[in-house]
């Protein structure tokens, strides 16, 4: 098994773990491997060693940088907030901006909601009056995790 340090475009710093090399390459190849954050599938290995153990009772371990403890802290920040938004709205999923508009002209009851749209359907939304914000959401997030 093979633990790599593993880096997004946005920063995200994570492990990956593999069976082999040519394992990594396929799933990237693949498009499998993505940040576990934000779900940017622009991800970069970064230099690491493995430890080794030179005695019972001396090991020598070489990891690559952390990420700092603001980036830490920032990143649970974003992660609880996630968390609270889908907490507090319903998901309707490829219907949102139908449902978003209904709820803008007064046809169905005002809630919460999030799902899922194009960037032109979110543009004309908002041309609309339709306040949107886009979050991006974590797949781990999206179903249960077993």
């Amino acid at each position: 098994m093979k633990v790599l340090s593993l880096r997004c475009t946005h920063g995200h710093g994570f492990e990956g773990w593999f069976g082999s090399e040519d394992d990594y390459r396929s799933q990237c190849d693949r498009g499998l491997v993505e940040c576990p954050l934000c779900g940017s599938g622009d991800v970069s290995r970064l230099p690491s060693a493995p430890r080794l153990n030179l005695s019972p009772s001396r090991g020598v371990e070489v990891a690559a940088s952390a990420p700092t403890p603001e980036q830490q802290s920032v990143e649970a920040l974003w992660l609880r907030a996630v968390h609270h938004v889908m907490a507090q709205t319903e998901d309707v999923g490829e219907r949102f901006a139908d449902e978003a508009r209904r709820i803008h002209y007064g046809e169905t009851a005002e809630r919460g909601i999030r799902g899922q749209a194009s960037a032109e359907q979110t543009q004309a939304l908002r041309e609309e009056g339709i306040e949107v914000h886009a979050l991006p959401v974590p797949k781990a997030l999206k179903g249960t995790l077993q």
